[in-house]
């Protein structure tokens, strides 16, 4: 047999067949070639770059493409945005993630998602934000300034998505036609239809035009607020861009999507109260139940009783004017959100009535036999007093606050604080009551009877009011109150007994389950160690699957809707934004969609409505990492994009055809293949 001879070691033997060694002696010095030839291409382009300080061995050069400002885009898979690097190939079909959820996104983001006709087109165009009108409301007209005060907040949102220091330059001119049925209307009410429809054309010439069809200038400006959301900064061309070509159909599920906000324990800015009202509008919130006083202080400025808010206000800067109070009222308007004034009684009173002789019960201690938290007081109902002083007050939340509904409390009144009030067992007792439960009721009813005729003396109609629930709603006590005066405020849990009972008898309600939707819950104890009393935390999840005809057991025609409630022992202006963004606006979709669905199929919809709510300057909270938001569908347990392994490309594009592009990318990829080649050789030899 004739042996081949390795040829670095010609006596040692090899006993590799002549035809097979030909073949790994061509490999070898072909790799060795391809080795050469790779070390040199580097070299070259290596010190290129260190001649241009452009390039460095540790530096990797960024792709630029013509008009694009970064190196991602995104594509529409099943349903979902998912990040992509840009290349040579798709520079001019890329698309930055707020254009691709306009047109991939379920009903194309929008928060929340409309109850009727959807149709977005798939061509989107530049928008001129320097060039946007309206029309079709008369300065004759009683909404024309509620128009013009919603078009300036509109335009306002728009310059706020662009850079500060990028210039609009050019884009299609926008104009936007309001036809109103009853242009009129300007206060909200529970008939108030909030529905619109909303067009948009691209004319002959270029322009756009957005027609708002709507009964009057809440549903109206429930259309702009659409149409806000359909324009978006895209920011690979640094534009703003809208759809050419929509056409959608929208009304809510239920007239009262409302957001209670406790100003008493702690004192909140009125900059803070508007930003609440701006971020409601976002979300079509359309209830600011303003629970102004309490125990803790008196912020409210009573023209006919001064020293409420002399000796009520914590520090004479923490108040509310009259001037304040119509700024906030005037701003609700603008935004879609009437502003309901809570003065709550015959419980929840104290500091600023010290010097009445009206409550009884004030600062008492230990407060847990006299009260539910510190500060007790309660009024006195037996003070014939009491209800002069009720009237004024009264008449002056009406005329500054002209609502259209009052709430006047009537909570957690503690028959205890009265029992041991010597003075009210003896009144009560020359009626022929005694003390027991049903004849403190007979004494409520009393304070509360009194108290709405003195609240119908100052309104020029008998508008509906609220009550919470508490002993006097219960069954057996309803009697004393009209199912066609009173709508009933559930704060207890969903599941409370009492809601079916009020439901059965006919009376409306307004659902704020604690279980639910109060936001204050899940932090410290403030009276005692561990959590508050409400605990746990009540995540947006927990809020969307709250669904009113749930709670309701399916008699929801006399739900009016539902509360979110905020109350702020251990909130101020500093935490408000984030205790209730973006938690609010997840039952802001519920009550305006009532969606069949469950919070899952919201989740990335959600995720930009809290981007939008932040470009409000509204510091909502985060939900995720924003990874999340760039990936959709990528961190669910259960995502349709949560099963593959995402691999980046390198970003330093390659010289076309190099022996670098072929084995690897650098040339030491090659020497490590030069090196495991020589050994092969030698293990097989």
């Amino acid at each position: 047999m004739n042996v081949a001879y390795y040829p670095f070691y010609p006596n040692k033997p090899n006993y590799i067949k002549a035809p097979k060694r030909k073949i790994f002696v061509f490999v070898f010095f072909a790799i060795c070639l391809i080795n050469i030839i790779a070390w040199v291409s580097f070299f070259t382009t290596y010190c290129n770059g260190r001649n241009t300080k452009k390039n460095s061995f540790f530096k990797k050069k960024i792709p630029q493409f013509s008009g694009l400002t970064g190196v991602w885009r995104w594509e529409c898979e099943e349903g979902y945005c998912q990040k992509k690097e840009i290349t040579p190939d798709t520079q001019d079909t890329a698309i930055s993630l707020s254009a691709c959820r306009l047109l991939c996104s379920d009903a194309s983001a929008l928060w929340p998602k409309p109850t009727g006709e959807i149709h977005v087109g798939t061509t989107l165009v530049k928008v001129n934000p320097n060039s946007i009108s309206h029309s079709g409301v008369g300065s004759e007209k009683r909404s024309h300034s509620l128009i013009g005060g919603a078009m300036t907040r509109f335009n306002k949102q728009l310059n706020e998505l662009r850079p500060k220091t990028k210039r609009a330059d050019g884009g299609k001119t926008l104009e936007i036609t309001y036809i109103l049925s009853d242009p009129g209307l300007t206060d909200l009410t529970l008939e108030t239809e909030e529905g619109y429809a909303l067009t948009v054309v691209e004319t002959s010439d270029g322009r756009l035009n957005a027609t708002i069809v709507a009964d009057n200038f809440y549903g109206g400006r429930n259309g702009l607020e659409t149409l806000n959301q359909l324009i978006v900064y895209d920011d690979l061309r640094e534009e703003l861009i809208m759809p050419n070509d929509i056409s959608i159909t929208d009304k809510p599920a239920y007239p009262w999507r409302g957001l209670a906000l406790d100003t008493s324990r702690n004192y909140i800015t009125v900059d803070a109260i508007k930003n609440t009202l701006s971020a409601m509008a976002s979300s079509k919130l359309n209830s600011f139940h303003w629970h102004i006083t309490d125990s803790h202080s008196f912020p409210f400025t009573a023209d006919s009783l001064p020293d409420l808010r002399k000796y009520g206000a914590y520090t004479p800067k923490k108040i509310y004017t009259p001037e304040d109070v119509a700024d906030i009222v005037a701003h609700g308007k603008e935004c879609g959100v009437r502003v309901v004034p809570e003065f709550d009684a015959p419980a929840h009173v104290g500091e600023g009535w010290q010097n009445t002789d009206y409550v009884v019960c004030f600062k008492a201690a230990p407060w847990q036999d006299y009260c539910v938290e510190p500060p007790c007081g309660q009024f006195d109902p037996t003070k014939d007093g009491l209800y002069d002083a009720l009237e004024s007050l009264y008449g002056d939340m009406i005329k500054q606050f002209q609502p259209t509904i009052f709430h006047m409390g009537g909570d957690e009144v503690h028959f205890g604080c009265w029992n041991s009030t010597a003075s009210i067992v003896e009144w009560m007792q020359n009626q022929g009551w005694g003390r027991s439960e049903e004849d403190f009721i007979k004494l409520w009813d009393h304070f509360q009877t009194e108290a709405l005729k003195r609240l119908y003396k100052q309104t020029s109609s008998n508008i509906p009011v609220i009550l919470w629930t508490s002993t006097l709603t219960e069954g057996e006590y309803l009697e004393h109150l009209s199912k066609d005066q009173y709508i009933i405020q559930i704060w207890t849990t969903g599941s409370d007994p009492q809601i079916s009972n009020l439901l059965a008898n006919g009376y409306r309600v307004i659902i704020s389950n604690y279980d639910a939707l109060y936001l204050d819950c899940g932090f410290s104890g403030w009276v005692t160690d561990g959590n508050n009393w409400c605990s746990p935390y009540k995540g947006w999840q927990k809020i969307y699957e709250n669904k009113p005809a749930t709670v309701a057991g399916g008699k929801n025609d006399l739900v009016l809707g539902m509360e979110a409630a905020l109350w702020t022992e251990q909130v101020d202006s500093a935490s408000v934004d984030t205790r209730l963004w973006p938690r609010a606006a997840a039952m802001g979709e519920v009550l305006w969609s009532e969606p069949s669905n469950g919070w899952r199929e919201a989740e990335s919809r959600m995720l930009v409505q809290r981007e939008r709510i932040i470009n409000l300057g509204v510091n909502a909270d985060a939900l995720e990492p924003e990874w999340c938001r760039q990936y959709e569908e990528s961190c669910p347990t259960n995502g349709k994009h949560n099963g593959g392994e995402y691999t980046p490309t390198t970003l330093m594009p390659p010289t076309t055809g190099s022996a670098t592009k072929i084995l690897g990318g650098h040339p030491t990829s090659v020497t490590v293949i030069f090196l495991l080649t020589v050994t092969a050789v030698l293990f097989i030899s």
